[in-house]
This record gives C-alpha cells, structure tokens and sequence, in this order.
C-alpha cells in the first residue's frame, strides 16, 4: 500500500480532489489518499497561523511521520497539484539511507506575491518540502510538540535532521513548478505538475501552463454516469 497524504486548505478544495484524482486514474499499485486538514488536528495541533503561512498545511504537512506511526515510508504533497504519471514510479525511488527525499530546486521565486495575495517567502530550499518521501523511522525529530512550537524555517529547511547528508534526491519530474521553469513540450509531460504560484481554478491563473490537462482531470473528478 502506498501510503499518500496531502496537505488540505479550504480555499482549494477543488485542487485537493483533482489531485486526489489524478493520482488514483494512473496508479498501478494500492493506494491510500488522507488529507492533512487542521480541522482534524484539534487534540494534536493548535498552532496560530502566521501571515507567512501560505496554507493551512504550510507546517501540519511536517506531521506525516508522526501520523504514519513513525512506520514505513509516506509521501507528502501540497495539493495544487495534478500527478500526470504512476505514482508507484516514485514509490520506488525509496532509500533507506536516506531520512526525507525531494527535488532539490535551486531557483529565486519571480514573484513577491502568490495565489490570493499571499506571500512569497523567500529561503534556501524553497519548494525542497513540497513533495517529500518520509522515511519515517528516520523521522522521530518530527514530533507533534517540534511542530507545534518550532520555526517554520527549521522545518522547511530541514534543520530538524543531523544533517543535509539524509536528504535524498528525486528526479525534477516529480515537482515542476509552473510559472517559474519554462514548460515542456506537450509529448513530454512531468510526472508532477505543481501550480506553486496559483492553479487554473483561481481566475487569475486559468490560463497558466499546463491549465488544460488540470481541467481534463477536473472534469473526470466531477463526472458522474
């Protein structure tokens, strides 16, 4: 069973179902789809949001680990995002030397301001903690209390591992960031299309790279008969 969690936020309920979506159409393999919704963290969660945190999800997406027991191996990713490829595809990328596993972006966001007027923080491995593959017996620093009380950048950057050396990498397929890297031709699809600076269900990005295809798996979320 791979086991799949992905951050929730009421603001983009429709981007969290399409996902979902688009997840289970191209899977191969069982699967397990739980959203990370605050909602569902009042006896483990109480944190105030910051007017830095973008989403609801922006700290609770560090949580996977714990809400996985601490066992095996989960994948976590924001929800403003389509999977056009078998996830299973990354599911076997897992190594156990590693503790956490992403693509390591290297880039500058070209924008202040983000999806609904939010704001654009700017940090070394920015967007790294997106899609993650937790090991997650190798993630016991990630307690509830750690969550609760520690610096979002102490999360976001990894401060919470010994070191950088139990970062693993994954291929840059499998978290292409629209809007800030040039897209790719139409054959050549990423696995992992993320709308980081707002997707085509908002208005002012409905006509953003790769807005057709999101709206294809939109249309089949909400096909009946």
């Amino acid at each position: 069973m791979i086991k799949i969690f992905i951050g929730y936020d009421p603001n983009e309920i429709i981007a969290y179902h399409t996902l979902a979506q688009s997840i289970i159409t191209n899977s191969t393999q069982p699967i397990s789809i739980t959203p990370i919704a605050k909602t569902h963290l009042n006896g483990t969660y109480h944190r105030t949001r910051s007017v830095k945190e973008s989403t609801e999800f922006s700290l609770t997406r560090f949580l996977t680990p714990f809400l996985s027991n601490y066992e095996g191996w989960s994948i976590f990713m924001d929800c403003d995002m389509l999977v056009t490829a078998d996830i299973s595809s990354l599911w076997e990328l897992r190594d156990e030397k590693y503790a956490v596993m992403c693509v390591k972006h290297d880039y500058t966001p070209s924008s202040s301001r983000k999806f609904l007027n939010q704001i654009q923080t700017v940090y070394p491995k920015k967007n790294w903690s997106s899609v993650m593959l937790f090991n997650n017996s190798k993630c016991t620093a990630l307690t509830p209390e750690v969550v609760q009380h520690e610096d979002g950048l102490f999360l976001h950057q990894f401060k919470w591992l010994e070191s950088d050396s139990m970062i693993g990498e994954i291929p840059h397929t499998w978290n292409f960031l629209v809007g800030e890297e040039e897209k790719l031709s139409d054959e050549k699809l990423p696995s992992l299309i993320h709308y980081t600076l707002g997707g085509p269900y908002f208005d002012d990005y409905k006509t953003c790279d790769y807005n057709e295809i999101w709206l294809d798996y939109f249309k089949l979320t909400t096909s009946a008969g």
